[in-house]
């Protein structure tokens, strides 16, 4: 997803993640911390863990009720889920249309 909410999430775009509904949905060990952002034109509650700060989860009941969206980099195996579509492109950063001309390093540049 590349709309601003998810880039305020991830701190970049796009956002990966992956639609489960959330009366499916449910803890099994513990329970994240919780933010919401009510400030933005589409209000949403980020999940992440208490320990370690990684993002889970997020709600945003505005445009997705009863959906829970499950961060792909938060899996065991996120290539088990790749995505399947590019979503709210109308606020795509614009650089990130020619990101694939980059240069690729399959570790930092220069190691």
């Amino acid at each position: 997803c590349h709309c601003r909410e998810c880039q305020y999430i991830s701190g970049g775009s796009p956002n990966m993640f992956l639609l489960m509904p959330t009366d499916g949905f449910s803890y099994t060990k513990g329970a994240p911390k919780q933010f919401a952002r009510s400030d933005l034109e589409r209000p949403v509650t980020r999940e992440f863990c208490a320990d370690c700060g990684t993002g889970l989860f997020y709600t945003n009941e505005t445009i997705l009720p009863g959906i829970t969206d499950i961060q792909s980099g938060s899996l065991d195996a996120p290539d088990s889920l790749p995505p399947s579509a590019h979503i709210q492109t109308a606020d795509r950063i614009a650089w990130m249309t020619d990101i694939d001309s980059l240069p690729e390093f399959e570790r930092f540049p220069g190691s």
